[in-house]
């Protein structure tokens, strides 16, 4: 715990220690074009069995001259070097700065053998420095391509999201690799690969897309400098590695450098297939790719056949393939029990009888450490414009909470230092919300029912208030932007608190209705009673009859009722 805050402190960036790598994570980025109220948002969903859920926060400060920055790497704490430090910094709270621009990102790892031993730059320094030094998605694209070029890349590949209120852009990265080389005159070592190759490309407005945990950019317009950008190196280094041997118009990033295997189709583009899938029908003609029959590969980004809102995307980051050959509930799947859950313990694959298997990895995952929806509104001023709609664990049984960019201080139930991995506290929302996660995987098809409603009732809540609370801020912002800015603090940690508070009274209502695997009647949450004030009696709901039938199965008669010898 003291090691945590002591790497906060000394980074002035937050970023946790003793993480594993974020490599299961999914993002949906939505243009102004294709959202129902002009707003450009983005989701991100921060997959790491031992990343602990929580919302950093960066303020905007000054340095002086000569002033350097400490770098960690965000997945260990592991120090890596110094770089100049700016002499003005934005204020961040969670991935967005006080200018709306938003970055989020998933890992796709690529080839092993670029990996750079030598460099100081993390993907994760990458997306908090360029949060305190961007004033829009262009300048964070500037700034982090400038950041690797000059001190290295030291991750694997990643697929960055880049916002802001007005354009959406994705920008893929890959180290090099190491290849050291001994100065004549220092005589020491330096990569002669130093740095990375990337392309960024403007989504068109109108448009939507998705990337998870692998390459989506394949071939790309060379001379489109106002919607691609890319490294001068990008298709050149690739020939002297022997990737890539074609004519420069069909060079393809993600074939050159993270070819698609069995695990990017099923386990990282069925994803994107099911987002897509659910913003236009049509994406249905994919299936076949997702299932490795077809090379057809989807494209980059598609028209939604309706315009897309912030509970649309929520919808999404909660898919779990239903209603799809994917689907982990069928019946004919022993792994759903008798709960038809949609979740499978992890490992994703295991190996049988000399044969290997896996698991279906769909959008929503239990070990999620914290999820969100960016949404970024360029009418408003930027304290109002930009909400972080933030919630914790499995996005499945998860509640948005919105927080406005403008706020002034973390609540207390999500912020950084209240409880840990390792350390259970009532006060931590991350807690809360995994306590009542948990008893809902055992018997998921009931209780997901009464989760819903009650994500329902905050969500549709907050939905109610958002444009009441917008204007009532303008207002005041008109007079006093100080003013404005407490009151959207206030906001945003009462429905903090209050969502805390309603989930934890969830828990306790879903332990005492469930107690023992016997289920207690109640209606609109008040819980049955008999004529005399006791309580009614105990239900036994039992399984279903495709359980009961594998138990036979299995059991042949052992468990059959007989006439007994008389």
């Amino acid at each position: 715990m003291l090691k945590r805050i002591f790497i906060i402190l000394a980074l002035i960036l937050g970023i946790m220690s003793n993480l594993h790598e974020i490599s299961a994570c999914t993002n949906i980025l939505i243009t102004k074009g294709a959202s129902v109220d002009g707003s450009t948002f983005v989701s991100y969903s921060a997959d790491s069995h031992d990343l602990y859920g929580e919302l950093y926060y960066w303020p905007g400060k000054t340095y002086p001259p000569g002033t350097m920055l400490d770098v960690y790497e965000w997945d260990t704490g592991k120090y890596l070097g110094k770089i100049p430090q700016v002499s003005q910094t934005y204020t961040v709270i969670g991935n967005m700065n006080e200018n709306q621009v938003t970055i989020a990102e998933t890992t796709f790892g690529g080839r092993d053998e670029l990996a750079d031993t030598t460099g100081i730059i993390d993907y994760g320094s990458l997306i908090y420095i360029a949060l305190q030094r961007a004033k829009t998605a262009r300048e964070a694209i500037k700034i982090m391509t400038d950041l690797v070029a000059e001190y290295g890349y030291c991750s694997g590949g990643e697929s960055f999201s880049i916002l802001d209120p007005n354009e959406v852009w994705i920008l893929e990265m890959i180290g090099k690799g190491t290849n050291l080389k001994t100065d004549r005159k220092t005589k020491k070592q330096f990569n002669e690969n130093k740095g990375a190759v990337w392309v960024a490309v403007k989504i068109p407005d109108g448009y939507v897309t998705a990337h998870a945990n692998q390459s989506r950019i394949h071939k790309f317009p060379l001379n489109d400098k106002e919607n691609v950008l890319y490294s001068p190196d990008v298709i050149s280094f690739a020939r002297s590695k022997g990737y890539y041997s074609g004519s420069d118009a069909d060079f393809s990033f993600c074939d050159s450098y993270a070819p698609l295997d069995h695990s990017a189709l099923r386990a990282c583009e069925g994803r994107v297939w099911s987002a897509f899938r659910i913003m236009n029908p049509e994406m249905d003609k994919h299936l076949p790719f997702v299932l490795g029959q077809t090379t057809e590969k989807m494209p980059l980004y598609i028209l939604p056949t309706k315009k897309v809102s912030v509970a649309d995307v929520r919808k999404i980051m909660r898919d779990v393939f239903e209603g799809t050959p994917l689907s982990m509930t069928q019946d004919d799947d022993p792994g759903a029990g008798p709960y038809r859950s949609p979740y499978r313990w992890r490992p994703m694959a295991w190996e049988l009888d000399g044969k290997e298997y896996f698991n279906e990895r769909a959008i929503a995952t239990q070990q999620t450490g914290f999820s969100f929806i960016a949404q970024m509104r360029s009418w408003l001023p930027n304290p109002i414009g930009g909400i972080f709609w933030f919630g914790v664990d499995d996005a499945n049984m998860s509640v948005y909470v919105p927080l406005y960019i403008g706020m002034q201080a973390i609540p207390h139930n999500f912020a950084v230092g209240n409880g840990n991995m390792l350390e259970f506290t009532w006060n931590s929302s991350f807690w809360v919300f995994n306590w009542v996660a948990n008893q809902a995987y055992h018997r998921f098809n009931q209780m997901i029912v009464d989760i819903r409603k009650a994500q329902q009732e905050l969500e549709e809540k907050f939905d109610l208030y958002t444009p009441i609370i917008d204007q009532a801020a303008l207002t005041l912002y008109k007079e006093n932007p100080d003013a404005a800015k407490a009151f959207l603090t206030e906001y945003s940690h009462n429905q903090s608190r209050l969502t805390h508070e309603r989930w934890k009274k969830l828990g306790e209502f879903l332990f005492v209705k469930y107690l023992d695997g016997n289920l207690h009647l109640e209606e609109n949450g008040v819980f049955k009673r008999n004529p005399y004030g006791n309580p009614y009696r105990t239900q036994f709901p039992g399984y279903n009859e495709d359980f009961y039938r594998n138990i036979v199965d299995k059991t042949g008669d052992r468990l059959q009722v007989k006439e007994i010898v008389k």
